[in-house]
């Protein structure tokens, strides 16, 4: 909620139609503007369901408002692309599920229609199809990515497609077999691209729109051991950059949206030159900014949010500065639309940091302290 604050009227106030007086139509419009300056958030949590509340578009501070308790571990969520509905995941499930619920007024959540079934384990991603008619899935643990049908209400239907990845890589702790961490649309959503942790890869499939099916069109391999966990695009779809938790790195990859293919370029350590953490680092979460010339990335065991300069159009990276993520373990970060904030979900010690992100440099800036959240691993700006 934002505070109105009082004044007094001067007398000589003009009488506008109405009989309001100047001094109601300029209160009028600072109510408008406060209102217009919350937005509603939502905050999905290893063990605590999802957190729902509101978030100041000039400071990017956050408030909580309620807590959604039918589902245990939603530690990642997704919005319709009229932003009504809002999806989540559990991975807490023994079988892997995602659910539905309807945004009401300030972001109020209600349960829409049933769970369903991601016929795996370990589920610990989900995006909406560029068409909006389609919800995918990654199952970390069973290696595996799903397809469910999203309904005229917005509710799920029963899971129309499940393809097992195949493989493993030379990790024997991590990479034992396939581990599908991220599956996201491709820009002009041609093509739906899965990341694979377990098999170093990359897959891309091309989407039946008819009956919700994956066919496998390429797959690109990441450097052995790397690791890919996540992906973003840079705006103009020629270029995706790939978080590589396994050997603490990041890597650029030209795209070919006409045939869905990847060709893998340099990579480079996502922290700064120099810095030494003492611990083995995990980088987690990838965002671009919207102008493209500035990308970021979570580092857990340094405990960091990192920044690189975007050269050549998108086909280069350099690390220009981090700052401390706010806590302990940041496992995701976010842009809200505006541009001038990111987030950073620190996992482990139930803080978001909040940083604001220059508009020349991109370089990001303490702004505030940290809001508290029990284990928080996905923000996600309404």
């Amino acid at each position: 909620m934002v505070a109105a604050v009082g004044g007094s009227t001067a007398a000589a106030s003009a009488v506008l139609p109405g009989g309001r007086t100047e001094g109601d139509k300029g209160g009028e419009a600072a109510g408008r503007k406060a209102e217009r300056a919350q937005r509603p958030l939502f905050i999905g949590t290893f063990g605590g369901g999802i957190v729902t509340g509101s978030y100041d578009t000039s400071s990017g501070a956050i408030s909580t408002s309620g807590e959604v308790e039918d589902v245990t571990s939603p530690t990642f969520l997704a919005l319709s692309k009229d932003g009504t509905v809002l999806y989540a995941l559990d991975e807490a499930s023994e079988e892997g599920t995602v659910r539905a619920y309807a945004v009401g007024d300030g972001g109020k959540l209600s349960p829409l229609g049933e769970p369903q079934s991601t016929g795996g384990n370990g589920v610990t991603h989900l995006s909406v199809h560029a068409s909006g008619e389609w919800l995918l899935s990654a199952n970390y643990g069973s290696g595996s990515v799903a397809v469910h049908p999203i309904k005229a209400d917005g509710a799920l239907g029963a899971r129309t497609d499940l393809v097992q990845h195949e493989g493993k890589g030379p990790d024997p702790e991590r990479q034992e077999g396939p581990h599908a961490h991220q599956i996201v649309s491709d820009p002009k959503g041609g093509f739906v691209i899965a990341v694979d942790l377990g098999t170093d890869s990359l897959f891309s499939y091309r989407l039946d729109a008819e009956k919700g099916t994956l066919k496998r069109v390429a797959e690109a391999k990441a450097e052995p051991g790397a690791g890919p966990r996540h992906l973003a695009f840079h705006p103009d779809g020629g270029f995706a950059y790939v978080a590589n938790e396994l050997d603490s790195t990041i890597t650029v990859y030209a795209y070919d949206a006409e045939n869905g293919t990847f060709t893998r370029g340099d990579s480079i350590s996502t922290l700064p030159e120099g810095e030494e953490p003492g611990v083995r680092n995990f980088p987690a979460e990838v965002a671009v900014a919207a102008g493209g010339r500035t990308v970021y990335v979570s580092n857990r065991g340094a405990n960091s949010v990192a920044w690189m300069s975007v050269g050549g159009g998108g086909e280069s990276l350099k690390v220009a500065g981090a700052v401390p993520c706010g806590g302990d373990w940041p496992r995701h970060i976010s842009i809200p639309s505006g541009g001038d904030v990111l987030w950073a979900g620190n996992e482990k010690s139930g803080t978001i940091g909040i940083f604001a992100v220059d508009e020349e440099s991109g370089a990001l800036k303490k702004a505030g302290e940290p809001a508290t959240v029990t284990k928080p691993v996905c923000v996600l700006p309404g």
